[in-house]
């Protein structure tokens, strides 16, 4: 322990120059170069509505503004919801229907693939929206490069639905902020030591590979439509200098830096697939951290093989391909815990200097802290953790210091970082989170839960779901690693309990619903206790390589699982509970809950329906994620009597009735647990 505290003192890198020109400007280049990136876009930019033609003002149109008209592309047909955001009155002409009218309007049409005219009458400031075939949710601005200036007939169009310009910008800016913070973080990165980085590397690239791996193969789910046309949007806004509270006003129930992340790659693609990627990304990262965290609470190899269980668990792999708030929350957690564990470490020698340096390392967890809550409100339990580990990890000698600079300075930081972060906070910041929370105030769809249908489940919700998603080997791990912790009490120990035990703080929140999402930090801690366990089983054998063969099998178990439930991650239940198919027989927990297998389904029909088919789809909750055929939309029935084709989801906990002579001619099943199933009607 002197040991230890006389180590903190010390100053690494010795040979590392102080004053490089580097060093002289590092401070002047990111903001020159932000500027810059800021100047060529506004250079090279289109503003979607002056892509159109100018065109004649007609009489029903307002007075002032600019009138355009061209062709609007339809990459998907069916039915699309198309308007304009204006503060003045404003007038649309789609394919023949009109919207009029100030503020948001919005419609929705049934539109053939393809090009269809456009016409615009309205302020110049105006924007387009729209929400295209499997989005719903606030709309997503119209693309230039989905607009031409020419008719229907004449038109032309380079990428629709993406807008490169925006993507590379942004791309730009945050490629210039993660520079500056690796300058800034130059010197500790550099003492990390190399068999450190060779795990850390190893844990994130198995991890993109197992994600990127299939990366659509589970289709679409639920609301990652929201998060992507949302993220789309901020970064259309903050690329274009747009801070107004209009400009962010989209899915302003949750907090903005986990769309903007999703909003990046959104720019390139007119689908999910570059952002389900850059999630994954996130996800690898936050398990890759937990080997530094590993090794510093318990040892190398335990950080080493919780970095290896996290990014094999079937729940951590799921939420890692969808663009959603939980992959850069385990993210945020494992940098903001890694920065607290680091507090103290190399402090100078001379007092003044050391205290310069723990405050400024206390408001960097903070702002570590307030990146979390701006991705999500819920990661605010990670400030509480945090201050319990710089007080744990503080010498005596510094640890009044660390209270009081721990509670005034990493929650000072964390509000001013969720405040800078999110500008529809700028000017009313209670107001607007009053709309935020008071929006997020609705009633959960009823879930399977031990039997019954609820949404009202008892607090004991997330332990069980923790418990039953858990693969066997794991949880034998963790038993060992909380016997481990309960006898051998430690620092590190007790700092793994609160990891574990903080995120439950949601089990006092009446938001107790789709299983481990909302206490997905604690599967990082289970891996950190789980590989501890073996560690200290290792220790009880005594025999050589045994943690070796141990974490080998572990691996490799956890391998075949997800092998065995691919693609249907979201989906798995583990032995101890019976696996999926015995869970979704008996109504114990939420299966096929996100929308995953539904694109087979309406696959499976485009593929075999007759032109014009009647198709019924209200057995789909997620209605908005089936993707049919031009053709059917036209012909989509209410009434299942007068259908061809029905597709029902989840039918273990919402079974929608069919008519007797029905018959399944598809099923989607993962681990013998139906998703979703085709029912084909005579003619």
């Amino acid at each position: 322990m002197r040991q230890q505290a006389r180590a903190l003192t010390q100053e690494p890198l010795a040979g590392v120059p102080r004053r490089g020109w580097l060093a002289r400007f590092w401070g002047v280049l990111p903001i020159a170069a932000a500027i810059a990136l800021w100047l060529v876009r506004a250079w090279l930019h289109i503003a979607p509505i002056d892509r159109l033609a100018p065109a004649a003002a007609e009489p029903a149109d307002p007075s002032g503004g600019v009138v355009r008209a061209g062709a609007l592309y339809i990459a998907r047909g069916g039915p699309v919801i198309v308007g304009f955001d204006s503060e003045g009155f404003a007038r649309l002409t789609v394919a023949g229907h009109e919207l009029h009218g100030a503020g948001l309007v919005k419609d929705r049409l049934l539109l053939p693939r393809g090009p269809v005219a456009i016409r615009f009458a309205g302020p110049r400031d105006a924007r387009l929206v729209w929400s295209p075939v499997g989005r719903r949710g606030d709309p997503e601005y119209v693309p230039t490069s989905s607009l031409s200036p020419a008719p229907p007939e004449r038109a032309t169009f380079d990428d629709p639905g993406t807008a490169p310009l925006d993507g590379v910008i942004a791309i730009g800016l945050f490629a210039t902020l993660a520079a500056t913070l690796g300058v800034l973080a130059r010197k500790r990165l550099a003492a990390v030591p190399h068999a450190t980085w060779i795990a850390m590397a190893t844990v994130f690239l198995v991890g993109l590979a197992v994600r990127w791996y299939d990366l659509d193969g589970f289709g679409q789910a639920w609301d990652e439509d929201v998060n992507w046309a949302a993220g789309r949007n901020y970064i259309t806004d903050l690329v274009g200098l747009d801070f107004s509270p209009r400009a962010w006003q989209w899915n302003f129930e949750h907090p903005p830096v986990m769309k903007l992340l999703a909003g990046i790659p959104a720019q390139l693609a007119d689908g999910f697939t570059p952002a389900r990627a850059l999630s994954a990304v996130w996800i690898a990262l936050g398990c890759a951290l937990l080997v530094p965290i590993g090794a510093r609470l318990f040892r190398p190899r335990v950080g080493a093989l919780a970095g290896a269980i996290a990014t094999l668990l079937p729940p951590m792999v799921a939420h890692g391909q969808i663009v959603g708030h939980e992959s850069p929350s385990i993210l945020w957690w494992s940098l903001a815990i890694l920065l607290a564990l680091g507090a103290h470490d190399y402090l100078s020698p001379i007092e003044r200097q050391a205290r310069a340096q723990l405050r400024a390392r206390l408001v960097g967890v903070g702002v570590a802290i307030g990146v979390a809550v701006a991705s999500r409100f819920v990661n605010g339990l990670v400030g509480v953790l945090c201050l319990v580990i710089v007080i744990a990890q503080a010498p005596r000698a510094w640890r009044r210091e660390t209270i009081v600079w721990g509670a005034l300075a990493m929650p000072v930081a964390a509000v001013v970082t969720v405040y800078a972060v999110w500008p529809r906070l700028w000017l009313h910041p209670i107001a607007r989170l009053v709309e935020s929370f008071h929006k997020l105030d609705v009633v959960h769809t009823p879930e399977p839960f031990l039997g019954a249908m609820t949404n009202h489940p008892g607090p004991h919700y997330f332990l069980l779901y923790l418990f039953g998603t858990l693969p066997f080997g794991a949880l034998v791990a963790v038993i060992f690693g909380a016997v481990r912790l309960a006898g051998v009490r430690s620092r590190g120990g007790l700092i793994a309990a609160c990891w574990f035990v903080l995120p439950l703080g949601m089990m006092l929140s009446p938001v107790r619903q789709d299983g481990v999402r909302y206490v997905l930090p604690c599967l990082p801690a289970l891996a950190v206790i789980g590989a501890a366990g073996l560690d200290q089983l290792a220790t009880w054998l005594r025999a050589r390589g045994v943690f070796v063969a141990l974490s080998s099998v572990l691996v490799a178990y956890l391998g075949l699982v997800l092998a065995a439930i691919h693609p249907y991650y979201l989906d798995y239940f583990a032995e101890q509970v019976g696996g999926t198919g015995r869970v979704a027989a008996r109504g114990m927990f939420e299966t096929a809950w996100w929308g995953e297998g539904v694109d087979r389904a309406v696959a499976y029909v485009n593929a075999h329906a007759a032109p014009g088919a009647a198709v019924d789809r209200d057995c789909i909750e997620p209605a908005h994620l089936a993707w049919f055929r031009d053709d059917l939309w036209p012909t989509m029935t209410h009434a299942p009597r007068d259908a061809a084709w029905i597709i029902r989801y989840a039918p273990a906990s919402h079974p929608c009735p069919v008519p007797p002579d029905a018959r399944r001619v598809f099923a989607v099943t993962a681990d013998d647990a139906v998703l979703a199933e085709v029912f084909q009607r005579p003619d």
